[in-house]
């Protein structure tokens, strides 16, 4: 039994091998960019739209109502980064059911760069909103000696990022191969369905950590308006 796609090597040249990890990331990457300039070729502001506008409006909107309830208030800015890892993360379980497909969310290397990217964002989103001086400020409230747990805090909270999204799936995965190779017949649609469904639930759960994260970065130690006399 595989416990990761990077097990699966296509190609090797020494020490340079080409896995599934590499070779799905990449061809997820594709469908995505594809998908998202067909889609949005010929945006309509009529009544009359075509299913795939109406599912993307669908989709934005849902994003866009859940990050406003993590409590970040331009919704837009974050829109673009919070709604790719979320469709990342759920395409790729919902293309498991491809024969032959390994998603590369299960490989401990994917969670990692999905983890990093959050790592780069918050400091990234924190700075725009509140200046290089006022985030770096930051890490040394309510006092400086707060400074060396808080970035152990950022490293801490990126790891646990990548390990649960890594265990999540590896774990389903494991389960699903388990009962299917016990019980071939009876169980293969429904494992499948429990499959996708905790795929999803492992997007929506990722891309919400990532969005807190940030809001902590530029909402938090702000000041308070002053009380009107």
């Amino acid at each position: 039994m595989r416990l990761s796609p990077d097990e699966i090597i296509f190609w090797e040249y020494g020490l340079i091998k080409l896995n599934a990890t590499i070779v799905f990331t990449w061809a997820l990457m594709l469908v995505l960019v594809v998908g998202s300039l067909l889609v949005t070729r010929k945006l309509s502001r009529d009544l009359t739209r075509s299913r795939w506008q109406n599912l993307l409006e669908i989709l934005v909107t849902g994003i866009e109502k859940q990050i406003a309830e993590v409590g970040l208030s331009d919704v837009r800015t974050y829109l673009g980064f919070l709604g790719t890892l979320f469709l990342f993360v759920a395409s790729a379980s919902l293309a498991t059911i491809i024969p032959g497909y390994e998603p590369p969310t299960g490989s401990l290397s994917t969670t990692t760069a999905l983890a990093l990217c959050v790592l780069v964002a918050v400091p990234f989103f924190g700075i725009a909103d509140q200046g290089l001086g006022g985030y770096l400020k930051s890490y040394m409230e309510p006092t400086f000696m707060m400074l060396p747990f808080n970035i152990i805090s950022e490293v801490s909270r990126t790891l646990a990022l990548a390990v649960r999204l890594f265990g999540n799936m590896m774990s389903g995965a494991m389960i699903i191969a388990i009962l299917l190779t016990i019980t071939p017949f009876l169980f293969p649609i429904l494992m499948t369905a429990l499959g996708l469904l905790t795929g999803m639930v492992q997007a929506y759960i990722f891309s919400i950590l990532a969005a807190v994260y940030i809001a902590a970065a530029t909402q938090t130690r702000k000041p308070k308006p002053a009380a009107k006399p």
